[in-house]
Parts: structure tokens; C-alpha cells; sequence
């Protein structure tokens, strides 16, 4: 998988300045976007990913989008975690920025999730 150009990294920022608090880091070739430190999303090669979960993934699905997958030795990895934004979405910024903030609360939400079986 190639590198998310710096420049495309940029673009996505700029699409998603209605949601406070953005940064960014490299995350696994890629580069990882956060809001008030929770990420929500990654850039990786040409795809903008965003957290999903069991709420949002129907929406995704039905847009056709496919989850983030990479290949091992062994085997297909799929990260069912993270979905990627069709294009059409990124050039509607409405759209996107609803979708991000989809995001941003279902990263916090898997966050805060604990494991099943341990208790606090």
C-alpha cells in the first residue's frame, strides 16, 4: 500500500476544518487523523477511512464502501473498524462533515467500551 501523499493528507484536513480540534500523526504508512486525541480516521495511499461501528457500518456498506484491509503472509486482514469515504462524499461537505462527526462519536464510543469480562 503506498504512502498517503502530504498533500492529500492536506486536502482532507482542509474538508474536514468544521471539526474542532484536528490533528494529525503517522499511523502504519499512513497518517492518522484525531479530534481532541481520539482518532476517528485515516488517510492511507489515496482512501480517507473513518471509524465505524455497529450503528454507522450499515451506511458505509450501503454506499459500497469496503472496510480497510491489508495483506499478511498468512492471510487478508480485514479492519472492520474503519470504512473508506466514497469520493463523492469527500467533495460533499455536508455530507462529510456529517459523517465525520459520525466518526469522531463512534471512536469515543468504542474508547471508552471496556472489554468483555474485566470489570473497572
Amino acid at each position: 500500500m503506498s504512502q498517503a501523499s502530504p498533500q492529500f493528507v492536506d486536502f482532507i484536513v482542509d474538508r474536514l476544518s468544521g471539526i474542532d480540534g484536528i490533528t494529525t500523526n503517522r499511523f502504519f504508512g499512513g497518517t492518522g487523523l484525531s479530534a481532541h486525541a481520539t482518532q476517528f480516521a485515516m488517510v492511507m495511499g489515496g482512501s480517507l477511512y473513518f471509524v465505524v461501528d455497529k450503528d454507522t457500518r450499515p451506511r458505509y456498506e450501503k454506499l459500497g464502501s469496503t472496510c480497510f484491509a491489508y495483506d499478511t503472509k498468512a492471510r487478508r486482514v480485514q479492519v472492520r473498524k474503519y470504512f473508506e469515504v466514497p469520493i463523492e462524499i469527500i467533495e460533499d461537505h455536508e455530507a462529510l462533515a456529517v459523517l465525520a462527526r459520525e466518526a469522531v462519536l463512534a471512536a469515543q464510543g468504542l474508547k471508552t467500551k471496556k472489554p468483555a469480562g474485566k470489570r473497572a
